[in-house]
């Protein structure tokens, strides 16, 4: 069973960057498509950003050329530099698979852009 624990997130001003990580553990993690999704508070969790196994991406429109998904399979990560930050990008950030469900939901890593 995969674990999945992200981390990197904090208070940001807008403008601002952060690099979110998620570290997994298992075997079967580098066969799959991962994402990042994020939940805003009231809001429904949302996809914010996608990336397959060769290495296609897909991204929401909201953070379409701010934000950049990768992948380090040898050391079972996946990273999300989030750039040019927003305050409607503030919200509690996870990792899963890609569609979503496959593992459990870790803890998330809440990113907060405000001045």
């Amino acid at each position: 069973q995969v674990q999945l624990v992200e981390s990197g997130g904090g208070l940001v001003q807008p403008g601002g960057s952060l690099r979110l990580s998620c570290a997994a553990s298992g075997s079967i993690f580098s066969i799959n498509a991962m994402g990042w999704y994020r939940q805003a508070p009231g809001k429904q969790r949302e996809s914010v950003a996608r990336l397959t196994t060769i290495g296609i991406t897909n991204y929401a429109d909201s953070v379409k050329g701010r934000f950049t998904i990768s992948r380090d399979n040898a050391k079972k990560m996946v990273y999300l530099q989030m750039n040019s930050l927003k305050p409607e990008d503030t919200a509690v950030y996870y990792c899963n698979s890609a569609p979503p469900g496959k593992y459990n939901w870790g803890q998330g890593t809440q990113v907060t852009v405000s001045s």
